[in-house]
C-alpha cells in the first residue's frame, strides 16, 4: 500500500513538472518572439534611413559631376559650351529639388524612428553641413553664369529654396538640442527639504501623521541636481528621514559638531522612489 501511494505521489510530481516545464516553454516562445518582432522592426527603421542616406550622397555625387562638366565647358572645351552649361545646370537643379525632398524625407524618418537623439543630431548636422557647401558653391557658379551672360530659368529659386532648408535643418537641430537638454536637466532634478514637525505642518508637508500630501508647499524645497549635490547638511542633532529611499543608498552620520549630514552614495537608487526627500528635525 505504502509503495502504491509512493507511485501515485511521484507520477503527480513528473506530471506537475512537465507542465512547468511547458508553460515556461511558451513563455520563452513568446519573449522570442516578440524579441524578434523589435529587432525586426529596428532593423527596418535603419534599413530606410540607410537607403535614404544612400540617395542623398548618391545625388550629391551627380552633382558634383555636373559641375565639373559646366567647369568644362565654361573653359571653352567641346562644342556648344553655353548648351550644355545650360543642359547640367538644369540637371543640377532638378537633382537639388530631388535631395531636399529626400531631406525632408529623412528627417521624417528620424523624426518618427526610435533613433536616439544623438544619431539624429548628427545626421541633421551632416545634412545642414553639406547643403551649406553646396549652397556656396552654386552661389560662387551662378554669379560666374551671370558675369557671362549666362541665365538659367529658376536658378534664383533653387538658391533660396537650399537657403530655406539649411535655416530650417539648423532650427530643428538647436530646437532638438535644446529639448534633450531640458530632458536631462529635468531627469537629474530633485527637491529636498528638512525641518521641525511646527513647520513641516505649517507648509502642508507633513500632515495627519503622513507626509507630502496634496497641497504641500513646494516653493519651500530646495531644488539640486542630483549628479551633483549628494551632501546635505541637517545642521541638527536629531534628525529622522519622513520620505522612503533605499536602504545603502544613503548614510546619515555627525559632524565634528554632533549634526546630522545626509551623504548620498547611490544618487541614481536613492531618488529611483521619489524624487522629493523630507526630513524631520529638531
Amino acid at each position: 500500500m505504502k509503495k502504491f501511494v509512493l507511485l501515485a505521489l511521484v507520477a503527480v510530481a513528473m506530471t506537475a513538472c512537465k507542465q512547468n516545464n511547458k508553460e515556461q516553454e511558451n513563455l520563452l516562445e513568446q519573449q522570442r518572439d516578440s524579441l524578434t518582432q523589435i529587432i525586426q522592426q529596428k532593423d527596418n527603421e535603419i534599413n530606410d534611413v540607410i537607403g535614404t542616406l544612400n540617395d542623398i550622397e548618391e545625388g550629391f555625387r551627380e552633382i558634383t559631376e555636373a559641375q565639373g562638366r559646366v567647369a568644362v565647358a565654361k573653359a571653352g572645351e567641346g562644342t556648344n559650351p553655353e548648351t550644355r552649361i545650360r543642359e547640367n545646370m538644369q540637371f543640377i537643379q532638378s537633382t537639388m529639388q530631388q535631395n531636399r525632398e529626400l531631406i525632408n524625407k529623412l528627417r521624417m524618418q528620424l523624426r518618427s524612428s526610435s533613433i536616439n537623439g544623438e544619431q539624429l543630431k548628427r545626421t541633421l548636422e551632416n545634412l545642414t553641413t553639406e547643403l551649406e557647401n553646396k549652397d556656396k558653391q552654386l552661389t560662387a557658379l551662378r554669379e560666374e553664369l551671370e558675369a557671362k551672360k549666362i541665365h538659367i530659368e529658376q536658378l534664383d529659386e533653387t538658391i533660396a529654396g537650399l537657403n530655406r532648408d539649411v535655416t530650417a535643418l539648423k532650427e530643428e537641430s538647436n530646437t532638438k538640442s535644446e529639448t534633450i537638454q531640458s530632458q536631462d536637466k529635468e531627469l537629474h532634478t530633485a527637491w529636498f527639504v528638512f525641518g521641525t514637525k511646527k513647520e513641516l505642518k505649517e507648509q502642508n508637508i507633513l500632515k495627519d501623521g503622513k507626509v507630502l500630501q496634496r497641497d504641500f508647499n513646494k516653493d519651500y524645497f530646495t531644488k539640486i541636481d542630483i549628479r551633483v549635490d549628494k551632501e546635505i547638511k541637517l545642521y541638527s542633532r536629531d534628525a529622522e528621514m519622513l520620505t522612503a529611499h533605499p536602504l545603502g543608498t544613503y548614510t546619515l552620520q555627525r559632524d565634528a559638531n554632533k549634526q546630522y549630514v545626509l551623504r548620498i552614495i547611490d544618487p541614481d537608487r536613492f531618488w529611483s522612489t521619489s524624487k522629493y526627500l523630507v526630513v524631520l528635525v529638531k
